[in-house]
């Protein structure tokens, strides 16, 4: 298995770190520089990977937590709660849903959320940010699918409302000691001694046009995009969301089906095949990652692939992960 996913990656001037899932027992395989110019290979145990969009569906469980938890008190609330509870000065508020944030079909659909505006934000300054924005724009029509940072930003500042603390104590709380996570962090709290890569693309020689996330980008996108982990602790969160840990079973289908969705996107993942196969994408805007994973929904099969150099569109890097999924259990994942 190492040396075939080592071959497809080379073959497709593609460089990162993967965990390859296979009847149950992950493995992490990984090759090329996460950071060339120090010589600081992918798998490196100081490397921590940017999950671009993989974090939303961690966002989404913490709502679902805390949704449990406060279903029997006078704070209750549900995927059908309108938003205006939270945000009454929010443009729409009141035809929008808890669930149509967390499906993106709120209507919002804020433009350059990723362009980086050189602003360190506080959490409540991205939401700020977040709340102006939807306002400054005509918002479409709820129910119809935007595919659009904000709307998970905007779930930062409820959970922050519901719970009376920040985003990052819940995520610390809720996930990292839930799980016992040793590399994964939000931004910020990305320790001395851990790094982030530098994406790359392949032209003509490999380690072309060095691009990395700053601090400022990742600041702006809290909640959406700026979580730092590995793909052997993303493997764990993923098994986390149904076994108990994070969610059981019946919460995950729960995140998985809200009734809000336009398509096959429900709670930071999309869901294929007759919900047999779950999967998700991310990059960011200025930069060369793709983060990318497929998986079965029992956890017993499947590729996670954080590529820090590629070679190529989204559709050209789940190509590569497609051949690498083949060859675990054939016939068994999508192209997409």
């Amino acid at each position: 298995m190492r040396s075939y996913v080592i071959n497809v990656l080379a073959h497709n001037n593609s460089r990162g770190s993967t965990v390859i899932i296979k009847n149950g027992k992950p493995q992490q395989i990984s090759y090329g520089w996460a950071w060339y110019g120090k010589r600081i290979s992918n798998g490196n145990d100081s490397v921590v990977y940017p999950t671009a969009s993989l974090q939303k569906v961690v966002t989404a469980a913490m709502v679902v937590q805390l949704m449990n938890e406060k279903w029997h008190t006078s704070e209750r609330f549900s995927q059908y709660t309108k938003i205006s509870r939270w945000y009454p000065e929010l443009k729409n508020a009141n035809n929008i849903t808890l669930g149509q944030l967390m499906t993106h079909t709120s209507g919002i659909n804020a433009v350059n959320t990723e362009a980086d505006r050189g602003i360190n934000y506080s959490e409540n300054g991205a939401v700020k940010w977040a709340i102006d924005n939807a306002n400054a724009i005509d918002p479409g029509t709820p129910g119809t699918y935007f595919y659009n940072n904000t709307n998970y930003i905007l779930l930062v500042g409820i959970i922050k409302k519901i719970s009376g603390q920040s985003y990052e104590t819940n995520f610390n709380h809720r996930i990292v000691n839930k799980l016992g996570l040793s590399n994964t962090y939000l931004y910020q709290n990305i320790p001395s001694w851990k790094t982030d890569p530098i994406s790359y693309t392949w032209n003509i020689k490999n380690y072309q046009d060095p691009e990395y996330i700053t601090k400022t980008q990742a600041s702006q996108l809290v909640g959406a995009a700026n979580m730092f982990t590995t793909p052997m602790d993303y493997y764990k969160i993923q098994v986390g969301l149904s076994n108990g840990a994070i969610l059981n079973k019946s919460d995950f289908h729960y995140l998985t089906h809200l009734k809000s969705r336009a398509n096959n996107y429900s709670g930071g993942i999309y869901l294929d095949n007759n919900d047999t196969i779950k999967s998700a994408y991310g990059n960011l805007g200025g930069t060369h990652f793709g983060i990318w994973f497929q998986m079965t929904t029992d956890n017993r099969n499947g590729l996670i692939m954080f590529l820090n150099q590629t070679a190529g569109d989204e559709n050209a890097q789940k190509q590569v992960g497609y051949q690498i999924l083949n060859h675990i259990k054939p016939y068994t994942f999508i192209a997409g």
